[in-house]
């Protein structure tokens, strides 16, 4: 009996170092956090940026990892609210021990961590956080996107060069910075090209219906109307502009990005600055989109190669510094220079990248609207 008692002691013991040792085989993996809205107003976009970040691991693992180890995400859903954000932020970093985070989405989810990120040296990488103050925190936060002050004078410009636009009316939500800062640069870009904007109205983030406002857009009889938001409330506002006959072309930004899936035809004649086009002829573009749909049964908009772009920047840093410390990483992010799938890409002294944008247009293709190439324009 004594013996049978010590072999199931042994057999336990093996058991357990066994366990332990898968235990630390895991632990091996280099971690990297994820925060991203994956549900409430603007999930689409959290969705598609996780996305393009798994596929981007897949293809990073399957090629070998980084510096020989795998890489795995830890991600959070900050349902696009910043207090969300901080939350999630904190449990990457304290609970998960994370030192390197891609996200937030939206500006003001990104802008609610990146102070505490700088603090605690974590390398911030946010994909899509267009406003101005994103990398205001210092050394440790990165984007992948372009900032709003370009996006917003490369829509004045296509508004003034491209449409001949004279006249222009903007419709924006006055409590939102990224709607707000796109407005101002707009305007800025579309008047030093000879352009009047001759109505300008506002409306905060919880409205739904728009008729005033749009009321007194008509009557200044503009020849485009810029509208710097979400897909989904320019999906609101454009059956109100078409319904009270206001038939100009309207413009916008990447904020559109999934537009066509939750409108109608009121948004044909419809042009948006973006950080990518799925139709691109750019051979790595097009890699992405069949590896994207093959996985995933869809066609990726710009904040999936973002996320995944943000990874594959990661991965360069990271191999580069042949080390995953965040001062090594932040040091080799600094001095990247390389194509990506949203183009050539390099950093200023604010940690903003220096690339292109492109114009796509809605169309109706194949019975469905989609979003197709229409111009690139230059830093």
């Amino acid at each position: 009996m004594k013996k049978t008692i010590c072999g199931i002691a042994g057999i336990l013991t093996a058991a357990v170092v066994l366990f332990f040792a898968g235990c630390k085989s895991g632990s091996d993996a280099i971690k990297i956090g994820g925060i991203f809205p994956l549900s409430g107003e603007v999930a689409v976009y959290g969705l598609e940026a996780r996305d393009g970040v798994l596929l981007a691991i897949d293809e990073i693992n399957a090629a070998g990892g980084i510096n020989g180890k795998k890489v795995e995400l830890v991600y959070e859903d900050d349902e696009g609210n910043p207090e969300k954000s901080v939350n999630a932020y904190n449990k990457l970093t304290a609970k998960d021990k994370v030192n390197v985070i891609i996200g937030s989405l939206t500006s003001g989810c990104t802008i609610a961590i990146t102070s505490k990120a700088q603090a605690q040296e974590v390398v911030l990488v946010a994909p899509a956080a267009t406003a101005e103050a994103v990398t205001d925190a210092g050394d440790f936060i990165f984007r992948a996107c372009f900032i709003d002050s370009f996006q917003g004078t490369v829509g004045g410009r296509f508004a003034a060069e491209s449409l001949g636009a004279k006249k222009a009316a903007i419709l924006y939500d006055n409590g939102n910075d990224y709607s707000t800062g796109l407005k101002d640069n707009f305007i800025t870009a579309f008047e030093s090209r000879g352009g009047v904007v001759v109505a300008s109205e506002s409306y905060t983030g919880n409205d739904v219906d728009f008729n005033a406002q749009i009321t007194k857009i008509k009557a200044a009889g503009p020849d485009v109307v810029y509208l710097p938001d979400y897909y989904n409330k320019v999906a609101l506002i454009a059956k109100q502009l078409r319904a009270q006959g206001i038939d100009v072309p309207i413009t916008g930004a990447d904020g559109w990005d999934g537009l066509t899936e939750n409108a109608g035809d009121e948004v044909l004649d419809g042009f948006y600055s973006n950080h990518y086009a799925s139709d691109s002829t750019d051979p790595k573009a097009q890699n992405f989109v069949k590896a994207y749909q093959a996985k995933f049964g869809r066609i990726p908009v710009s904040f999936a190669a973002l996320g995944y772009d943000s990874m594959y920047l990661i991965r360069d840093a990271m191999q580069a510094a042949g080390s995953t410390d965040s001062t090594a990483v932040k040091d080799a992010l600094e001095n990247i220079n390389g194509s990506y799938v949203t183009g050539n890409l390099s950093f200023d002294d604010r940690h903003n990248p220096v690339k292109s944008a492109v114009i796509v247009e809605i169309v109706r293709l194949n019975g469905k609207l989609a979003s197709v190439y229409k111009e690139t324009v230059n830093p």
